[in-house]
C-alpha cells in the first residue's frame, strides 16, 4: 500500500479475488475506487478495502449482490453489524462441527464395537443419528450420549433387542385379538414403559421428543408408521386398564 492506498491489482491479490470481480463489483456500483492516478488507474483506499471487507463478510453469510447493495446503502449499516453477523454465523458453524464430532464419536465407538460392519450397518446409524439431531435438542442429545455412556455398550444392544422382542411381542397378541386389558397385555405395556423411562432417565422433554419422533417418522424398526402407532395405541389402551390410571 502506496501512500494509504492500494492498486486494483495488489487489492485483488491481498483480499483473494480477482481483478475481474473487482471490475465487476465497480461496474454495478457495489465498490467504486475512492481515487485514480493522473493516468486514470484505480486506487482502494482504507474505506475501499473496509467495504470490500463487509461485501466479502455478507456474501460468507449468504447475501446476493443485490441485497449486499441495498443492506450497505442504509444509513444505520455500520462495519461491527457486518462483523455481529458473521460472529454469530462462526458460532452456529463451531455448534454443528462440535455436533457432527459427537456423531463420528459415536460411529467410532459403533466401529470399535463390531469385528465387522456392513454398508447397510453404517448406514442405519448415520440414519439414526440425523434422525436424533431432527428431533433433540443440542442438551437432549448431550443428555442421551451422557446416558449411553452410564449404560453402557452392552446395555445399549440389549435393550435393543429386548424392544424388537417387546415390539414383536406386542404385535403377536394384537393379531391374535387379545384384548389390551388382558394381564399379559398389560404386562407387555408395563415393559413398553420401562424401556421408554430407561432411555429418558424420567426426562419429561426427552420423553416429549421421543413421542413427537414416533408420530411424525413414516418408518422405525423397520416396522411401517401405521402399524407402529397401532401398537402404540394398544398399549396406551392396556396402561389405561390398570388401576389408578
Amino acid at each position: 500500500m502506496r501512500d494509504g492506498v492500494l492498486k486494483i491489482g495488489e487489492l485483488a491479490r491481498r483480499a483473494g479475488v480477482t481483478v475481474r470481480t473487482l471490475h465487476y463489483y465497480e461496474e454495478i456500483r457495489l465498490l467504486v475506487p475512492s481515487q485514480r492516478t493522473h493516468t486514470g488507474h484505480r486506487l482502494y483506499t482504507g474505506g475501499d478495502v473496509a467495504r470490500l471487507q463487509q461485501i466479502r463478510s455478507l456474501q460468507q453469510l449468504g447475501f446476493g449482490l443485490a441485497d449486499i447493495r441495498k443492506l450497505l446503502q442504509r444509513p444505520d449499516w455500520s462495519p461491527e453489524r457486518v462483523i455481529d453477523l458473521h460472529l454469530n454465523q462462526v458460532r452456529e458453524q463451531i455448534g454443528r462441527l462440535q455436533r457432527l464430532a459427537s456423531r463420528l464419536e459415536g460411529l467410532t465407538q459403533h466401529v470399535r464395537a463390531a469385528e465387522t460392519l456392513s454398508i447397510e450397518s453404517l448406514v442405519e446409524i448415520l440414519e439414526a443419528m440425523s434422525m436424533t439431531e431432527k428431533y433433540y435438542t443440542p442438551d437432549q442429545q448431550e443428555l442421551i450420549r451422557q446416558r449411553a455412556e452410564a449404560v453402557g455398550q452392552e446395555r445399549i444392544e440389549q435393550s435393543q433387542r429386548e424392544w424388537q422382542e417387546l415390539m414383536d411381542a406386542v404385535k403377536a397378541e394384537m393379531d391374535k385379538g387379545t384384548d389390551p386389558t388382558d394381564p399379559t397385555v398389560v404386562a407387555l405395556a408395563q415393559k413398553w414403559m420401562s424401556l421408554i423411562r430407561e432411555f429418558t432417565g424420567g426426562d419429561a422433554g426427552l420423553h416429549q421428543s421421543l413421542n413427537r419422533m414416533w408420530h411424525e417418522e413414516t418408518e422405525i424398526h423397520s416396522v411401517q408408521t401405521a402399524e407402529v402407532r397401532a401398537m402404540g395405541e394398544y398399549v396406551q389402551k392396556a396402561l389405561a386398564s390398570e388401576p389408578g390410571s
